[in-house]
């Protein structure tokens, strides 16, 4: 969500032009680059996989999957698990964007989207909407098959998968800033256009709640997540390890304390309570995790999942789906509210049902995950 993924938007070659340091609170404000980081870091690792950052993406894409399992941390997780994605997203946005690269981002996003929404459109006709709530509440086929082109709507048009709606999103996020990055150019007119982009999002919520097409006015909300992220990314890499695991531990102290203060947020609905909370606990919950796998990359385990996260989001409810079934004809249960733990080991048993599919797809229809990935 998802969002973050590395993959689908980590440009193929990244020019940047780096300036001299300043003060630690300066470049935060002015968002300039540094000489050194490209010597240490960018002429040795840009063009390969950063091991932290696939483990970021697989802990969110994680979180996503153990969200919809309706754990008791819900709430706690949606306050930052897609603004995550978001910010994760715009990391490796180009510094010069072209039009190739727009056509390369639609390409990996969009591609994949419509594949897997119509592969989800036609199982839900043909077998899920006749077990379960589908069967007891019927949806429109019609209006269904509209969603996959809409890509908004909720049960009544995107019952065959919700979670889908994260890609269209993302896309126009990539959209919006390409286009704002490449005729505004000055980067203090883009954060003020950015802000009040954001904003109109965020009205829109209060006015109405007529469901845009592909998210437009979650992703202007979005827009906000992206651009820190993009601008955020060069700074967040130079920070040393042990400035890194204090604020990690100050965010998340903050984060936990905060949370509860606003409702259950759901971007999907344009749900965010209170909008300062909404962009603070999404911040302070995304950079704790950051900094988290920045200063301890060691789970292995989330670096391969953050390398099949579209595959995972498309193919979540079916794994959940099959697991109900084993469960129903292989065990003769029928009773399906979960303890905690198991929703928790669930989630990783559907991605582990997932993985086969993966490594088909990576291997033969790379397309389907954005792109082909190193395992």
């Amino acid at each position: 969500m998802a969002g973050f993924f590395y993959d689908v938007f980590v440009p193929e070659t990244v020019d940047l032009k780096l300036k001299e340091p300043k003060p630690i609170f300066l470049r935060i404000i002015h968002f300039d680059y540094f000489n050194y980081i490209r010597n240490t870091f960018y002429s040795s690792t840009m063009q390969k996989r950063i091991d932290w950052v696939d483990q970021v993406k697989g802990f969110a894409i994680f979180l996503v999957v153990y969200g919809h399992n309706f754990p008791v941390t819900e709430k706690f997780i949606y306050t930052f698990h897609m603004p995550l994605f978001f910010i994760v997203s715009g990391f490796f946005f180009p510094s010069k964007p072209d039009f190739s690269t727009l056509r390369k981002r639609f390409k990996s996003i969009m591609i994949p989207y419509f594949f897997w929404a119509g592969f989800l459109f036609v199982f839900w006709f043909l077998l899920g909407r006749k077990f379960g709530v589908s069967a007891q509440n019927p949806a429109s086929v019609w209006k269904n098959f509209i969603g996959i082109f809409y890509a908004q709507g909720d049960r009544e048009f995107m019952e065959w998968g919700i979670p889908m709606w994260f890609l269209p999103a993302m896309f126009l996020c990539f959209l919006i800033y390409f286009f704002l990055k490449k005729y505004l150019i000055v980067r203090k007119r883009i954060i003020i256009a950015v802000l009040l982009l954001s904003a109109i999002g965020f009205l829109y919520s209060h006015f109405t709640d007529i469901n845009l097409p592909w998210s437009v006015n979650v992703a202007m909300v979005a827009l906000f997540f992206f651009t820190f992220g993009n601008l955020s990314f060069n700074y967040i890499q130079q920070i040393p390890k042990k400035w890194a695991i204090f604020a990690m531990v100050v965010f998340a102290t903050v984060h936990f304390l905060l949370y509860n203060y606003n409702i259950k947020i759901d971007m999907y609905r344009s749900i965010y309570g209170n909008e300062f909370l909404f962009i603070l606990n999404g911040l302070l919950g995304s950079l704790w995790v950051i900094f988290f796998f920045k200063s301890f990359p060691r789970f292995s385990i989330f670096s391969l999942i953050g390398k099949f996260t579209i595959v995972i989001l498309a193919l979540q409810l079916l794994a959940m789906a099959v697991i109900k079934l084993f469960l129903w004809k292989g065990l003769g249960q029928e009773d399906f509210q979960f303890s905690e733990l198991e929703k928790f080991v669930y989630a990783f048993v559907q991605i582990a049902l997932i993985y086969p599919a993966f490594l088909i797809i990576n291997r033969y229809f790379p397309i389907l995950n954005g792109s082909h990935k190193k395992i």
